[in-house]
């Protein structure tokens, strides 16, 4: 199968075009820099799509990039990167002669509205209520196809929750902390932390790759992008503390976080949601990591 992936080069691009490759397909990756193996978003914009049978669009500026100040350049970089490289791609797909089997967006779990009781599969209706939750609507409806491509080409939303994993996302950040016994617990440490380890979330798109034998349906097939088990901040700073076998008795107060990272981004380590893989674990997915001591583990090399 030949795979043309947005955003390929970035930390879960890495690990999805390693395991697509260890199963023989090939890969092609839409990237801002040309090199081999790579063409370019504006070569797609104007040449179109290359022959392909499944798509996938992982592009976008990093959210959590402590390097970046909270305002409105960074805000609209960061739904530009999505919005417009979806829209790119979706464009080509429905101006392909040849289309995509496949074409899988990686959104994330920010359109559930936090909540310490609510549990959200992917039939939970929702409706945007802040930035971020915007951001996900404007992303999903760019990257949705006319009715008579969607006949053509199966559409898949995963929306993913914390991505953990050794050489990027998340855990880049926080293994030096923890390493110095720095590590504490968020805010109130109550709050849902919905979290996947990055060789599952490849894995999931995989799956969602795989060619099927009905129909595709004019609505994207939406499947969460989270292990089985409901977590909180506190049970997963307890759990790295254990894996490294440090301490964790640090708090990092609310308040700190939103001064530093921006209240509209801070909401994504101060408050969570409970979202449940349903769908993803109905579509015969089995997780390599389904827990957190099984993750942390693989992570931190134990």
């Amino acid at each position: 199968m030949r795979v043309v992936i947005g955003g390929g080069s970035g930390f879960v691009g890495r690990e999805l075009t390693r395991l697509l490759k260890s199963k023989g397909h090939e890969i092609t990756i839409i990237s801002r820099q040309p090199g081999p193996g790579k063409i370019t978003w504006a070569e797609v914009e104007s040449g179109g799509l290359p022959p392909c049978e499944g798509a996938v669009n992982l592009a976008g500026e990093n959210i959590m990039n402590p390097l970046r100040r909270w305002n409105d350049s960074y805000k609209k970089d960061l739904v530009t990167s999505r919005v417009n490289t979806t829209r790119i791609l979706a464009q080509a797909i429905a101006a392909s002669p040849t289309p995509p089997l496949s074409w899988v967006l990686v959104t994330g779990v920010a359109c559930y509205k936090p909540s310490l009781q609510t549990q959200y599969t992917e039939e939970s209706e929702w409706t945007p209520f802040d930035f971020l939750s915007r951001l996900v609507k404007e992303w999903e409806t760019a990257g949705q196809l006319p009715e008579n491509s969607a006949k053509k080409t199966r559409q898949m939303i995963i929306r993913p929750g914390a991505v953990l994993g050794r050489d990027g996302g998340a855990m880049k950040q926080m293994l030096v902390p923890f390493w110095l016994g720095l590590g504490g617990t968020l805010g109130s440490g109550r709050q849902p932390f919905p979290w996947i380890h990055v060789s599952d979330l490849a894995g999931i798109i995989a799956h969602a790759l795989e060619p099927k034998e009905e129909p595709p349906s004019t609505e994207p097939d939406v499947f969460n992008g989270v292990a089985p088990a409901l977590n909180t901040n506190f049970e997963f700073t307890k759990e790295l503390g254990r894996t490294l076998k440090r301490p964790t008795i640090f708090l990092v107060p609310g308040f700190f976080l939103d001064a530093f990272l921006g209240s509209e981004r801070a909401v994504i380590l101060t408050q969570g949601q409970k979202v449940v893989p349903k769908k993803t674990l109905e579509s015969g997915f089995e997780f390599q990591y389904p827990n957190l001591t099984s993750a942390l583990k693989e992570i931190v090399g134990y």
